[in-house]
């Protein structure tokens, strides 16, 4: 008895103190969080003081810090091109007919359409020299890479090395004199190595320099203006031994099919390998009197316009005869960095999207296919329901007329279904009148029509 007396006195006793000691407990609660809390924030990093407080000045003050140097670096973009880069790049190509050369610079500019161009060669296999040229003068390629049709031992490897036709587009528009004179400095090693001459196909005209000071030029121009003649090379051994190992230089080997006696694994003895001459004077429309020394393409607005049915004479005209870059004819392909970006894309609507160069279509259709807040009425109800989804649901890929509307592209396995589809809609209308004026619209049969309204059948 005694014994459950003095339990129940201590029972007691507890529940009198809990109530009092809580309130004590919670109150030193919060006073031991300081010290334990940098000490676990110290766990991590070696300086506990230090690195707690550091952290959150990177976010709030970080810029008054270490902040400016990487924030510097990530607003510039990449580095310019190195004079060994760029002469990298343009190894493969220095060595062509002035004219030719500048217009391989300015097509390659343009990405996107030197895919479509290199496609079309593909697909008019017989259609060569000037008659290429005036067979596509109607398409909306820039005249630059519509000239190079004529030259399909160019254009070809521009298509499959399509990464190195982007980077040299890429040098040229940010680095137009650097990529110059890296062709200069690799004509005069060529020169110097004695593997560029003067022959039947070409000739070879040095400038020295002036008195005062200056740079040798080298011009390749044609032998006989009305036939153009484009070699193939190994720059490790036209340029002599080539002087920077991190860079070295872009080759491929000739295309058989434009360079006879030529077969895969055959070595160029002498370095340089003449093709067939391409009767393609109407192909040429720039000259590069301007190029040395001055960093410009002239272009001959008249040659232009022969090429080109849609070439605007206003924008070279405006410029004293100079090429500026038509940011229109990009159709997508982002630039390198944001100068060139700044200096080109605010010139074109089109030049912000990029699903031309994801092979979606030309940039042409997708400006005038791109209604699809309209086109695939979601908003007036896109006839999602069940009953119709076989024929409302289809509609949405007939009514986007996203490969160019019927006339190609890959809507044209859906041609007629919008007529089945309107067919259905007023068979399932009859049955539903009912329904629509109650502005719900959602058939017992599945998820109706989302917005109200009836299914308009797609775009024709």
């Amino acid at each position: 008895m005694i014994n459950w007396k003095a339990r129940w006195a201590r029972a007691c006793l507890l529940w009198l103190v809990l109530p009092a000691a809580i309130p004590s407990c919670a109150d030193h609660g919060p006073a031991s969080p300081p010290p334990s809390g940098p000490a676990s924030l110290s766990t991590a990093p070696t300086s506990p003081p230090q690195s707690g407080p550091a952290s959150l000045n990177t976010a709030s003050s970080g810029p008054a810090q270490s902040g400016p140097a990487p924030s510097g670096t990530v607003a510039s973009g990449p580095e310019p091109f190195k004079p060994e880069e760029i002469e990298a790049l343009v190894a493969p190509i220095a060595l062509y007919p002035d004219s030719v050369l500048a217009q391989v610079l300015m097509a390659s500019t343009y990405p996107l359409e030197i895919v479509h161009a290199a496609r079309w060669v593909k697909a008019n296999p017989n259609v060569k020299g000037d008659a290429a040229v005036k067979a596509v003068e109607n398409q909306p390629w820039d005249t630059s890479v519509k000239s190079l049709v004529a030259f399909p031992q160019i254009l070809e490897p521009m298509n499959d090395k399509i990464d190195w036709t982007q980077k040299l587009g890429d040098a040229f528009l940010a680095q137009q004199k650097d990529v110059f004179a890296a062709v200069q400095r690799l004509r005069a090693h060529a020169k110097e190595s004695g593997n560029l001459k003067s022959n039947e196909q070409q000739n070879v005209i040095v400038e020295q320099a002036p008195a005062g000071g200056g740079q040798t030029i080298v011009k390749i121009e044609p032998a006989n203006p009305q036939v153009i003649y484009v070699p193939a090379y190994d720059p490790t051994v036209v340029y002599g031994a080539w002087s920077y190992p991190a860079y070295p230089p872009y080759y491929w080997p000739p295309y058989p099919a434009y360079y006879p006696g030529y077969y895969p694994g055959a070595a160029l003895a002498t370095g340089f390998a003449f093709g067939i001459g391409i009767a393609a004077a109407g192909a040429i429309f720039s000259d590069c009197n301007s190029c040395w020394g001055g960093g410009d393409v002239n272009i001959n607005v008249d040659k232009a316009a022969n090429i080109n049915r849609n070439f605007d004479r206003s924008k070279v005209q405006g410029q004293g005869g100079r090429w500026q870059h038509d940011a229109s004819h990009r159709q997508g392909v982002a630039y390198r960095d944001n100068a060139t970006r700044d200096k080109f894309a605010g010139q074109s609507p089109r030049a912000g999207t990029r699903d031309q160069y994801r092979g979606r279509g030309t940039a042409n259709d997708r400006a005038g296919a791109g209604n699809r807040a309209a086109t695939a009425d979601r908003s007036a109800g896109a006839n999602r329901g069940a009953s119709n989804r076989a024929g409302g649901d289809v509609n949405r890929v007939s009514s986007g007329d996203r490969g160019g509307g019927y006339s190609g592209g890959r809507d044209n396995a859906f041609n007629g279904v919008g007529t089945s589809g309107r067919t259905a809609q007023r068979d399932f209308d009859r049955g539903s009148s009912s329904m629509r004026g109650s502005g719900v619209n959602r058939p017992s049969g599945g998820a109706g029509m989302r917005g109200g309204g009836g299914f308009r059948g797609g775009r024709r």
